[in-house]
């Protein structure tokens, strides 16, 4: 197994660089009806006004970079990673394919396509698609197959997010968490910058594997990952990426999906947007969990939400 030890914050500085500027220096806000819900200052981070409406396009952006023109990519994705490595594939004239579960949020299949990725629909998870993408490259020399979550670049990308973040001087950062690399992004920069500053991780309670892997270091698979949070239904953790989530994350947390949910329309009621769950999390978080500190940052991570969200959170 390789361990990602060579994630670096001077990389994650370096990423801020190279990143398409389309994905940086997104605002943050803070709105004093949502802090009065959760009792504390709280700053959102706005990772959904971009043109894949979530954070995933930084580290696909940055590992994009290194990809060379005539080269194929695959991939697996839940709809957010594939839509920002269509993105970028089309961007550098590189061809895309991703691998998704039977179930996957229709509005994200058709978002990847009409992005230019050949989408391929496999199997009853996540998980099940994954390995049905690193089976199609085997052999093939002109293909690159990504994982998310196991390449540095993707979590050094994501990470970046900690510079503009730091800016609101928030106490804590609370990360919604579905294969890691967000968390442990964030976490990395945070640390060797300003360490005072408490990074917790949280996943759906339908979604433990990540929360357990932290908690024991084994990157076991959970029996099953069954949750309205679509983006963070991750069943079996990427081992490589466990060492470095584990030093750089200093809690993690679990939400119900009831909670989620409420906090979806929290967000609608006081934010005024619309997010999908899994962009809900760190709201919930701090609806559900006492979270030390006086100032608490979160991420609104997407807002590709289905047609099902939609018509629940707005009638329409």
């Amino acid at each position: 197994m390789r361990i990602m030890s060579d994630i670096r914050a001077a990389n994650v500085e370096a990423a801020a660089t190279i990143i398409d500027s389309v994905f940086l220096h997104t605002p943050h806000l803070e709105d004093a009806s949502l802090s009065q819900a959760v009792g504390r200052d709280v700053v959102v981070k706005l990772e959904t006004i971009n043109p894949v409406r979530s954070f995933k396009g930084r580290g696909a952006s940055y590992f994009m970079e290194q990809v060379t023109p005539g080269q194929r990519v695959v991939t697996a994705s839940a709809g957010n990673f594939g839509q920002a490595i269509a993105y970028a594939g089309r961007r550098r004239g590189i061809d895309v394919a991703v691998y998704c579960a039977d179930n996957a949020n229709p509005i994200k299949v058709s978002r990847m396509q009409a992005l230019g990725a050949h989408v391929i629909q496999t199997g009853p998870d996540f998980d099940t698609a994954k390995q049905a993408a690193r089976a199609s490259t085997a052999g093939d020399p002109d293909v690159v197959f990504v994982e998310d979550g196991d390449a540095p670049r993707i979590t050094e990308g994501a990470g970046t997010i900690a510079i503009e973040l730091v800016q609101a001087e928030p106490d804590v950062i609370v990360v919604p968490v579905g294969n890691g690399a967000l968390a442990t992004g964030i976490g990395c920069w945070i640390k060797a910058h300003h360490p005072a500053v408490n990074v917790i991780g949280v996943s759906a309670a339908g979604a433990p594997a990540m929360a357990r892997a932290w908690r024991t270091g084994n990157p076991d698979p959970a029996d099953a990952a069954d949750t309205i949070a679509d983006g963070v239904a991750v069943r079996v953790p990427v081992p490589s990426i466990v060492p470095a989530f584990r030093a750089y994350v200093d809690q993690m947390l679990l939400v119900d999906d009831a909670t989620i949910v409420e906090a979806l329309h929290l967000i609608r009621d006081t934010v005024g947007m619309i997010l999908e769950p899994a962009g809900a999390l760190g709201v919930a978080a701090m609806l559900q969990h006492s979270i030390p500190g006086n100032r608490i940052a979160t991420i609104a991570t997407g807002s590709n939400y289905s047609d099902a969200l939609l018509h629940q959170l707005t009638g329409r």
